[in-house]
């Protein structure tokens, strides 16, 4: 689950980060519900709005129709049940599944979490005082280091990045993570997240279809995304901010203007398309999508004969 979580994921943030907007502190946002997928977006700009609105929606299916091919769609789904169950289930995996939802799905949850989170507080607050300033300034140089010796980037990618990795590390270095008030807010939102997604054993978790497996991961990212809100990083709100404009098309191809706002900073960024059939798609997706099947089908290479003694 955690895999298709991630490739939903990707291709929607390959369209926009995530950002920061403000928030009343004793407030969460209740998730809104799934919108169905744009069924044809019939230009470039339509495409990739269309993967934004799925992803504030936290429709995630729709979110990997938009992002794939048709044939491509349909392999994710005839693979799922295969790939969530390629490894086998262990008893103590069972347990300590078991264990952590129990936890979080209690009927006393909230309190329980928070009778052993507040002793720990004042000292994870002193911790991160002392701590965070470097941790921060390290991660930022490190990020943009590597961002700059990126041979795939041009210079104003490289510009677009590094100020997005600036405005991340400024609101993880002000968010105030050890907050009593906000760490009981939280914690009421993943304790309810986890028992609206309602599973009870490993088991049932493996025996999700595909459709069902995709709304609850839906129903997870929306939780992430109301956590992450109460310390002050909305990500709908960076999303609600995204504009496309096509600044090139033909028949087959398309270059295309994301503008949108990153911790109050106004970002933009050049998105390539391309026209399968009657849609477009990222063309980056699409040719590490053409990579994959040619790997797939490769001859496997000749193995090398055995020295004799």
């Amino acid at each position: 689950m955690s895999k298709l979580a991630r490739v939903a994921l990707v291709a929607a943030m390959a369209v926009a980060f995530s950002g920061c907007g403000n928030k009343e502190e004793g407030k969460t946002t209740t998730a809104p519900a799934a919108a169905p997928v744009a069924a044809k977006p019939a230009t470039p700009d339509a495409a990739i709005l269309a993967s934004v609105q799925n992803l504030k929606a936290g429709n995630i299916d729709a979110l990997i129709q938009n992002a794939l091919p048709p044939e491509e769609y349909a392999k994710v789904k005839a693979k799922w049940a295969e790939d969530i169950n390629k490894d086998p289930i262990t008893d103590e995996d069972r347990a300590k599944f078991a264990e952590n939802i129990g936890k979080l799905t209690a009927s006393d949850a909230e309190a329980k979490l928070w009778a052993e989170l507040e002793p720990k507080l004042k000292e994870m607050d002193a911790q991160m005082a002392q701590q965070m300033p470097m941790m921060v300034a390290m991660g930022k140089g490190m990020i943009q280091s590597s961002i700059q010796q990126n041979q795939e980037l041009n210079d104003a990618q490289k510009q677009q990045a590094t100020q997005a990795v600036d405005a991340f590390g400024n609101w993880v270095q002000s968010a105030k993570f050890t907050d009593p008030a906000l760490a009981k807010q939280a914690i009421g939102v993943v304790v309810k997240t986890a028992r609206d997604i309602n599973l009870k054993t490993l088991d049932e978790a493996r025996a999700l279809s595909y459709e069902q497996a995709m709304g609850k991961i839906g129903v997870g990212l929306n939780g992430v995304k109301q956590v992450l809100a109460i310390y002050g990083f909305s990500i709908d709100q960076t999303l609600d901010s995204v504009k496309a404009e096509t600044l090139s098309s033909d028949a087959n191809t398309a270059k295309v203007k994301i503008s949108y706002t990153l911790f109050n900073t106004p970002l933009t960024a050049e998105s390539d398309l391309i026209k399968v059939g009657d849609r477009w798609y990222g063309k980056e997706m699409m040719e590490n999508l053409k990579k994959k099947d040619a790997e797939a089908t490769a001859p496997a290479a000749p193995q090398a004969p055995a020295a004799n003694g």
